[in-house]
């Protein structure tokens, strides 16, 4: 070993301190910091600290909380209490639960407070007090950290703000679904002579437009058109086809009012309005009335569609079955199913979306399904359309979820004398 190679042994130069990482300058940096002292460390800590006696007189201050007040040491240290640095609102806090509290508990943590700077600015900040005691348990003075919290107000009033926002926004999203909901559907259902008739429309999301729809409607010769159908999804897409499958059901029973042909023109329309990558279908009951000695014949085609309840005025109930019949806008030629069913007076014709039949009910074990839907239509036989639409509406309250919107559609012929038609919305 030569003598450059023999470590430097003059008086008074600093010593290699070791296996530091980096070597070289940053060792002797990382060196000087390893020496700060207690008291430094102390006063230019990265956060607040006092000491106070028992009555709340600050004792003892660093420099980081004076810096943050603007107060010089001697203006506050053995001349003002904690209390003194507070607000008005924090001073009566800090008397009536913060002093309290810390006195039963010992420590109190994280409080959030402002202490007002000498400019007469607030600073908010969030506090941690502790209560120190000595040997015998005797309490001695009280120690306060205090955090800098201007960020994270700063953060809560952004997201305070941001939140009020997306509220005001929510709320603009509603009104526009409720108003785009309500042009979907007939404003008031007709009155037709020798017929009692109600509707309800359940909103399942107050945020979304549903594609549920239904309408009742004159036709030549003294006939009548009515359907109730459900478009899959929701929001502003479905209600296009809605509002499409509406239009289009009116004008094809105008143009052909046989309900096979009426629902055979709509899947033409469909198919050909409605194709690419998001295609939509639907599932219609429509139905054909027509006056007869006592009450209406009801001619009903269904396109892939639930089967209506008839309830009997003898209080029998069952489904009008449309087996076979298929989606509307699936493929071009849909088998179209019918059935024809005489509603006397007294009887009563209910058409609803799968969302009644499809909700959750713990009562049931899960869905509600077509077995408890028609049990529950056997215990209100015979009923009238106004409370047969009643009684469903506290039935989808009483669910535990309601995934989907229901449209419910009644019809009734009264018995002789009940007095003149009526309809609901």
């Amino acid at each position: 070993m030569t003598s450059g190679d023999l470590p430097d042994r003059t008086p008074g130069r600093p010593q290699d301190p070791g296996p530091v990482s980096g070597g070289g300058e940053g060792a002797g940096q990382v060196s000087a910091l390893l020496e700060d002292s207690a008291e430094d460390l102390y006063e230019n800590a990265p956060c607040g600290y006092l000491s106070t006696l028992l009555d709340g007189q600050i004792a003892k201050i660093n420099r980081t909380l004076l810096d943050w007040l603007g107060h010089r040491r001697e203006d506050l240290v053995g001349r003002k209490r904690f209390a003194d640095l507070l607000t008005v609102g924090g001073k009566l806090y800090h008397e009536t639960h913060f002093a309290p509290l810390l006195r039963l508990q010992g420590e109190v943590s994280g409080i959030a407070l402002e202490l007002k700077t000498a400019d007469g600015g607030r600073l908010p900040v969030l506090v941690t007090s502790v209560l120190k005691r000595d040997s015998d348990g005797r309490p001695l003075l009280i120690r306060t950290t205090v955090f800098d919290a201007r960020d994270r107000r700063a953060y809560e009033t952004e997201l305070l703000r941001a939140r009020r926002e997306a509220d005001r926004e929510r709320e603009r999203l509603q009104r526009l679904a409720a108003t785009l909901q309500r042009t979907l559907l007939p404003p008031a259902l007709e009155n037709v002579p020798g017929l009692d008739v109600a509707a309800h429309y359940h909103i399942a999301s107050a945020d979304e437009v549903g594609g549920d729809f239904y309408d009742l409607f004159p036709l030549t010769a003294g006939t009548w058109g009515l359907f109730l159908g459900d478009v899959c999804g929701k929001g502003a897409a479905a209600a296009a086809v809605t509002s499409l499958t509406r239009y289009t059901l009116r004008a094809a029973a105008v143009y052909h009012p046989d309900p096979a042909a009426v629902l055979g023109n709509l899947n033409t329309v469909l198919n050909h309005e409605l194709h690419g990558e998001d295609p939509r279908f639907c599932t219609v009951l429509y139905g054909l009335l027509t006056p007869a000695d006592r009450g209406f014949h009801i001619t009903l085609a269904s396109g892939g569609h639930p089967p209506a309840v008839l309830m009997r005025a003898d209080g029998s109930a069952d489904y009008v079955h449309t087996p076979g019949g298929q989606l509307l806008g699936v493929v071009p030629d849909a088998d179209i199913a019918t059935a024809t069913v005489q509603v006397g007076p007294g009887d009563t014709l209910l058409l609803y979306t799968d969302g009644l039949t499809e909700a959750h009910t713990s009562t049931a074990g899960g869905r509600y399904g077509d077995e408890a839907l028609l049990d529950f239509a056997r215990s209100l036989a015979p009923t009238t359309a106004q409370a047969a639409v009643a009684a469903v509406r506290e039935l989808l309250d009483s669910f535990d979820t309601v995934d989907d919107d229901t449209a419910l559609l009644a019809v009734t012929a009264p018995y002789p004398g009940h007095g003149e038609a009526r309809g609901a919305g």
